[in-house]
Parts: structure tokens; sequence; C-alpha cells
């Protein structure tokens, strides 16, 4: 065997590397003139002369240097196909394609710059590694191509990740996105806030007075920033220190930093955040809620509802003497304040007598225990018939407003509903029955959060009545049934809250949404019957699936359907257990987790007690 060491191709790698470095500096230092000229064309001039080289090496080596010398020449040519790309966003090929190639094909010129540097790291990393690998053999008499192999395998990975975690970066820093993965979290803009936004037609100025590297200040920012993109030009949001712009604060009646203002026109709507994220933690988790309020009273004109009284309502502030006391609607009243509502009484004295007042934007018969007189019913009926809205919320133990209903294409029979397998169960007792929870919703306006939320915000009714549609309907009115029963709700005809004979299932409606279009130019009317009033009182009004309800139901009757939606909302909700789950609990943590571990150490150690013997024996045979 020959003893003659293989002659290593690091020197010409070395001019290769050379001829890469001319062109760095005559390209990126020198920029223009002769010199440029001449370093560029030098260092293309080495390179190239490098792999014509490295051709003459490969065509003269032997056998076991002929593969490392093809994958080193392999490489030459991937850093020569670098070069190229590179030169063809320069003079070269504005000259080539009569002009920069970023202004004829700006998608080629952003996939070139990208590709170049990627291929001149598929070159130089691997080839560096094949090259130490070489001269690490260049006296063996022979060259164990698998290490090189390796080498190159190795350089090539190494690359990859390189360019893999650079365009990562690129694309992390385009896209711009946040995933906020901490427990404590800055409530993201709603839908229903989405919408507001993207409905502005004057522009609305935010201005956000903290100081800065404050950690606060970054979170409302960052809600801002992802909510701008709704509205770019329209909603205008600026950050300033109220130390440093002392007037422009006084302007906007904010005397110390951690302060929001929403401006539009004359109107400006201040909100306090606080500076420490300690104390700031429930205003950053409820900011959806509280920065949509703010902007529905800037950026939407404020409207009036009347709740009629004298009948026994809900709306009663006392209760009446001789009737028992019922849950009111003070929290319904809350909020439609919190959607830009004046909320106004509307009885005999107030004029309801004579007509409904022209400001009205709704009208809301909440849970009347007491017939209407014929005048105040009259009233009703024409301001219903001139396109305005009602809203009916009625009690199984109150009048039938058959003089309501009838124009509007419903009956309302006043039964009580029973389910005697989906329910609440509150007291324990038969008459929990009457307490009904529902997921099943229409895709109308007035019922559009719930539809969305698919079942997660159930609707609950205690105590209500039977509602059923007059077929036909009226000419020219459109009904919708947008909240329906459970499948086994019964009309309880006899109150006993079991299914009787006569007695059948059936989703009954329990809220019907009924419209009459108007010719252009003129409101159409709107009304939703509600078949329990009990679901707007105070109550049900904690219940997310009752409060969205509430909600939508407003803004459809007013005509601002348009930006319903789920308000967002970081704020804990607490977990809950009936008594029953209690005692799972404590008995599953108390006894049957330790039992658990007990039982997996006794087999464990059985398992290793039948091991031993047969390793002994195994060493005794030995």
């Amino acid at each position: 065997m020959s003893t003659r060491p293989v002659s290593g191709g690091l020197p010409v790698t070395l001019a290769f590397v050379s001829g890469l470095l001319a062109i760095f500096i005559g390209e990126r230092i020198f920029g223009i003139g002769t010199g440029r000229t001449a370093l560029s064309g030098l260092g293309v001039a080495m390179a190239v002369g490098a792999v014509l080289w490295r051709f003459l090496r490969l065509r003269a080596a032997s056998a076991d240097r002929r593969a490392v010398e093809a994958w080193a020449l392999g490489l030459y040519g991937v850093g020569l196909a670098a070069l190229v790309l590179y030169f063809l966003q320069s003079d070269v090929g504005t000259g080539l394609f009569g002009g920069p190639l970023s202004q004829k094909s700006p998608r080629l010129a952003v996939s070139l710059a990208a590709l170049f540097p990627a291929l001149m790291a598929c070159c130089l990393l691997p080839l560096a590694m094949v090259e130490v690998a070489a001269a690490a053999m260049s006296r063996a008499p022979v060259l164990e191509t698998g290490r090189v192999r390796s080498a190159l395998y190795s350089g090539l990975g190494l690359a990859f990740v390189l360019i893999f975690a650079f365009a990562s970066m690129f694309v992390a820093t385009q896209a711009d996105a946040t995933w906020d993965l901490s427990y404590f979290r800055t409530a993201k803009p709603g839908e229903a806030t989405r919408k507001v936004i993207r409905g502005l037609n004057e522009p609305l100025n935010v201005t956000l007075f903290f100081p800065p590297a404050n950690e606060v200040g970054e979170a409302v920012g960052q809600y801002f920033r992802d909510l701008a993109v709704e509205s770019p030009t329209l909603l205008n949001v600026q950050r300033l220190d109220q130390a440093v712009e002392p007037a422009r604060a006084k302007s906007l009646g904010v005397h110390s930093n951690g302060t929001v203002v929403l401006a539009r026109g004359d109107r400006k709507e201040p909100f306090t955040v606080g500076l420490e994220i300690e104390r700031a933690r429930g205003q950053l988790q409820r900011l959806d809620q509280e920065i949509q309020r703010r902007l529905l009273t800037v950026a939407r004109p404020r409207r009036v509802v009347y709740f009629t009284s004298g009948h026994g309502e809900r709306a009663e502030s006392r209760a009446v003497p001789g009737e028992t006391a019922r849950p009111s609607v003070e929290k319904l009243k809350e909020l439609l304040r919190a959607q830009n509502v004046e909320v106004r009484p509307l009885g005999v004295s107030e004029g309801l007598g004579t007509e409904v007042p022209r400001d009205a934007s709704v009208v809301v018969v909440a849970g009347a225990t007491r017939a209407f007189l014929a005048e105040e019913l009259n009233a009703l009926n024409e301001y219903v018939n001139r396109g305005g809205r009602l809203w009916l919320a009625l009690e199984p133990e109150g009048p039938d407003f058959q003089p309501l209903l009838e124009p509007l294409g419903l009956k309302f029979l006043k039964t009580p509903l029973a389910n005697d397998q989906v329910y609440f169960r509150t007291t324990r007792q038969q008459s929990d029955r009457g307490n009904l929870g529902t997921a099943t919703f229409s895709s109308h306006p007035s019922v559009t959060s719930l539809s969305s939320l698919a079942g997660q915000a159930p609707a609950v009714f205690t105590g209500a009545g039977a509602l059923e549609q007059v077929q036909p309907p009226p000419n020219g009115l459109v009904q919708d049934v947008s909240v329906r029963a459970h499948g086994a709700t019964f009309a309880d005809t006899n109150g006993n809250f079991t299914l009787d004979a006569n007695e059948t299932r059936r989703p009954w409606p329990l809220v019907i949404a009924v419209e009459k279009p108007a010719p252009p130019g003129q409101a159409s009317m709107r009304a939703v019957v509600m078949a329990d009033a009990d679901a707007v009182s105070d109550l049900l009004m904690g219940n997310m699936g009752n409060a969205y309800l509430a909600v939508d139901t407003l803004r459809w009757l007013t005509g601002e359907e348009a930006i319903s939606g789920a308000v967002s909302s970081e704020e804990d909700t607490p977990i809950q257990h009936t008594r029953e789950q209690d005692a799972v609990w404590f008995y599953a943590t108390v006894f049957l987790g330790p039992a658990l571990v007990m039982a997996v150490g006794f087999v464990m150690t059985r398992r290793r007690g039948r091991r031993a013997p047969r390793a002994a024996v195994a060493g005794g045979e030995r």
C-alpha cells in the first residue's frame, strides 16, 4: 500500500473565499468608483479561477479523493449561484432589465434578496467543515470519505438551522403578532368594539397619558394597536407623557398619567387605568368593556328608552302593597346606560295616556301585573304603527296584552312552561322544573352574540309563559322565533310540574322578534316579545347569556345590530360546585388519591420481589 500523503485543497478554498471577500469589500465598503470595480472584478476572477482549479484537481484526483473534490466543487457552484443572484439586484441587473429589479419585479427582487444569503450560507459553512475534516487526514495513506461526508452533512444542517432562524425572525417581524401566555392578561378588543370602530364616519382621537417604559402603558397601547387595524384612517392613537405635555393634558381634562381619553369633536370621555400593574389588573382585565362603553358615548348619538310604570312593572323601585316583591330591573337599566342610553319612566303622568314621547327610541313594558287603560294601549299601538320600537317582557300572572299582541300576530296563553328533564335546580323541589335553560337560538340579529357563542352562554327563564304565533301572520309582518325552549318543555296547564296526558312536549317560543318593513325613508316597526320578565330582572342579569340577550335586543330595536358581538374579558371566573360535587371532590382527594398511590406502590413492590429470586438463581447457575 502506498504511503504517499494526499495533498489538500485548502489553498484553493482560501483563494475562493478571498475572492468572495474582495467582492464584499468592493460592493459594501467602496460602493462606487474605480475601487469598487477593481475589487469586485478581482474577486469574481479569483472565485471563477478557484472553481476551474478545483475542477482540474477533480480530474487528476485519485479514486479515494475524487468524492471529496466533487463535493467541494459542488459547494463552489452554490457560491457562484449566490453571486449571480446578488449581481442581478445590482447595477448588472439594472443594465440587463432596463431598470432596477425592485421596480420591474418587486416580488422577484425580494425573493432574490432572501435567497442570496441563504445560498451563501449553504456554501461557506459546509465548505469550511469539509476542508477541516479533509485537512485532518492530509497525511493519511487513504482518505476516509465517511468522515468528510459527515462533516458535509453537519455543515448543511447548521446552515439550514441558521436560515430557518433568520426566516422565522423576518416573518415574526413582518407579521408583528404577539401571544400573551401569562396568567394575568389584558383584555383584547372584542368583536363588538371592533364593529364600532369599523362604523366610524368621523375621526376619533385616543390619547394615552403614560410615562415612558410603563408596563400598564404598554398593555393599553397594545390594545389600541390591535384595535387600530379596523380603521387606520379614522382612529388616531397618540401616547403622551402628562409631565412633558401639561398643556395638552389640561385641554383634555387630565391632571396625571395613567389616563386614557377618547375624544370626538366636543365630546371627551376619560378613563383612569393607573400606573402600577398590580393595582391596574382589574381595569386591564375589563379594558374592552370599559373602552366600549366610552366608545359608544362619544361615537354614537344618545338614545332615550322609556320604561312604562304604574301597572306593577318590574321597573318600579318599590313593591306594590298587597303584592309579593319581585326582582327589579335595575341591573338592566345599568346595562342600558352603559350602551349610551338614557332611561326614563313613562306613565300616565308622563303622557302615556295621550301619546308616547317623540324622542322615544324604545318603549319597554317589563313584567306588568295589572292591565293598561284603553287610552294607554291606544297610545302604544299608535306608536308602533308609526314605526316605533316595543319591548314586551310578559308575566303569566299579568294581563295577556291581546290589544298589543294581536296586531303583531302573537298570542300569550299565560300558561306556565315546565321541563322535567333539563332545568336549573335551586330549591330541590318540583317547582324547579319551571327554571328553564336553553341554548337554542336562531340567526336573527337580536341574538347575534348568543348564536356566535354556540351554546357557551345559555339563557335562563324562570316562570316563563306560553307564546304562540297566529297563522297566517298579519300582512307585511316578518316573525322570527329567536329563542326557543328545550324540546322536552311542555305547557303545564294544571301547575303540577309533571307531564300529563293532555300535555305535549315541544320547543315553545320564548322570545319572538317581529318586524314590519317600511317604505324607503321611513322607520320600520320592530318589536320583541319575551315570555318571561324574569329573564331581564336582577335575578338573572348576572348570567352572561341573559345579559347578551338584553344588549342585542336593545341594539336590534334601535337599529344598531351591526355592532352586536361579544365583549372580551380576562376576569377570572369563579369555579362553582354543587353540594354533591363538593362531596365527590372531598372523598376523591382524601381517600381515592392516597389509595391509588398505595395501590401503585404495592404493584411495583410485588413486581420487584418477583424479579429478585430469578436474578439470584441466574447468578448461582453462572
